[in-house]
């Protein structure tokens, strides 16, 4: 119990920015190791097994794996604000409901999702326009990896309840060690026993069941508040109300960027193997903002929502600032990076000229707009750290998901080229970052942190 007050105090005491970079460090090299999941099944495919097999892993299967977890680990973000406040206000019984009703329901999730997804995974990356010659490469990695999403929630859901206490250490762990397995399976199961991209599916699926195996131990090792017992898993009516009334708003909104997702892709597809190809080398680098941009998010939300509980409005209000100055260092330093050296890293993972072509001219186009980005993160998991996910959701409807599809029906006609589909994102970043700015600065007029 010593500790968890320890862990807590990370958070609603001390200097800011110190608490926040111990926070989230471990957040984003855990993040980053969890990348390497599928960047590492991305490289030894592209080279061992041809542009084609990368595209089958890279492609379609991609953006519809991101499309479902992403929905997920929206909702499962419900459960990690509701831990987070309760365990700042001290709240051990709601905690517990919290921590079961959670896991309880990635199980459970993890049924609906699994069985539908092996069976219409061929369907799906029809409906997507993927080239004919990836159907049958895409479908067996998607059908491999949508047998195993049990172990991706339990995971999501486990390193959620962690990091909403102030653990963001113990998931970085189990990160590491099954990353460092993927890796060793990859080299064997495709390299060695040269199973293809069956091999690199495979990998992933026994390396993320480790990782669920290890980070749902650690829970049940837990002492006191945050102790999972298997025999207490159930649905508390009014904690699971209060978890989807967060959750459903916010993994409608991971959806949204997924199908805005799903709709490029679709459309880029039409271009050829090339093409797709170096989106999907493309979209391994560009993981390496996201993954900093979501531990951000995944910073400010359980600082601003331990604070909140605890009461302590002042340092919520001065998180946000802090976060916003952290973030927009980062991605300089990130933008630089990306554009001096955008061709040895998209060698890294194919020697096909064309397609390293082809992609370091879509980094150039979208790698400096990233700044675009900064507030809808950090804003977002504010107002997600007090509750407030219905506006911010419609805000991300309106600019990231409805807006793009009008400019991609628009650009599409005016002027059918990759340029024109790849430059929906800048654009609906801006507004979309406008909308939020102006949204939380009257909302911080309304409520105490203001």
């Amino acid at each position: 119990m010593k500790r968890e007050s320890q862990l807590a105090n990370q958070i609603t005491e001390g200097i800011i920015w110190k608490q926040l970079l111990i926070f989230f460090f471990p957040i984003v090299f855990g993040t980053f190791f969890q990348q390497l999941y599928n960047t590492i099944d991305t490289v030894i495919v592209g080279h061992f097994i041809g542009k084609g097999a990368l595209a089958s892993v890279g492609g379609s299967s991609t953006q519809i794996v991101n499309l479902v977890v992403g929905f997920f680990t929206g909702l499962s973000s419900g459960a990690s604000v509701i831990i987070a406040q309760f365990y700042g206000a001290k709240d051990e019984r709601s905690v517990q409901e919290s921590l079961h009703t959670a896991y309880a329901f990635s199980i459970l999730g993890s049924i609906v999702i699994s069985i539908p997804g092996v069976l219409l995974a061929p369907q799906m990356l029809r409906w997507m326009n993927t080239p004919s010659e990836l159907i049958q490469d895409s479908t067996l990695y998607l059908r491999i990896y949508f047998a195993g999403i049990l172990f991706v929630f339990i995971f999501n859901v486990g390193s959620s309840i962690l990091r909403a206490i102030g653990d963001s250490k113990h998931p970085l762990y189990y990160l590491v060690i099954c990353c460092l397995l993927n890796i060793i399976l990859d080299i064997l199961c495709v390299v060695w026993l040269d199973m293809g991209v069956a091999g690199a599916a495979a990998a992933t699926f026994f390396s993320q069941a480790v990782s669920a195996a290890l980070v749902t131990r650690k829970l049940m090792i837990s002492g006191g508040i945050m102790k999972l017992s298997l025999k207490k898993l159930r649905f508390h009516a009014n904690v699971l109300r209060s978890q989807l009334r967060i959750g459903m708003p916010a993994g409608f909104q991971s959806i949204m960027y997924s199908l805005s997702n799903v709709i490029i892709q679709t459309a880029l597809n039409n271009f050829g193997t090339d093409t797709v190809a170096a989106w999907s080398v493309y979209g391994k680098l560009d993981a390496v903002f996201w993954m900093i941009s979501g531990a951000i998010g995944i910073s400010i939300t359980t600082f601003v929502g331990q604070n909140f509980g605890a009461r302590k409005y002042d340092r919520v209000k001065k998180s946000v600032r802090v976060c916003l100055g952290i973030d927009t260092l980062i991605s300089v330093v990130l933008v630089v990076f990306f554009l001096l050296l955008r061709n040895p890293l998209f060698a890294i993972f194919t020697n096909d000229p064309d397609v390293i072509r082809i992609g370091c001219e879509m980094m150039a186009l979208i790698t400096p707009c990233y700044m675009f980005f900064i507030c809808i993160e950090v804003l977002s998991g504010a107002l997600r750290g007090i509750g407030d996910v219905i506006i911010p959701t419609l805000i991300t409807l309106g600019g990231v998901c409805i807006f793009r599809i009008l400019w991609l029906i628009g650009a599409l006609r005016i002027r059918p080229t990759v340029g024109a589909i790849i430059l929906s994102y800048p654009v609906t970043w801006l507004i979309t970052s406008i909308l939020f700015i102006i949204y939380y600065l009257h909302r911080k007029k309304r409520i105490l942190i203001g």
